[in-house]
């Protein structure tokens, strides 16, 4: 399963938009950007708030195994 960083980079390449236009978006430097994706350290919050930067929607969901129900 990809990390939360290669689906930025996924969305990114998608929406045909940079690291660099991301990050003035959010307000934030490229450097702690990059550093995030690389770290993969991202709040929940600021997940949504890429996901509507981006266009897009974040759904962070937990699955169960056996029945597949979703929490």
């Amino acid at each position: 399963m990809p990390t939360m960083g290669i689906k930025i980079k996924m969305l990114l390449a998608r929406r045909g938009i940079s690291q660099t236009e991301l990050a003035k978006l959010l307000g934030t430097s490229t450097t702690n950007l990059n550093n995030k994706i690389k770290r993969d350290n991202f709040s929940e919050k600021e997940l949504i708030r890429i996901a509507n930067k981006l266009d897009a929607e974040f759904i962070g969901v937990f699955q169960l195994n056996g029945s597949q129900e979703t929490i």
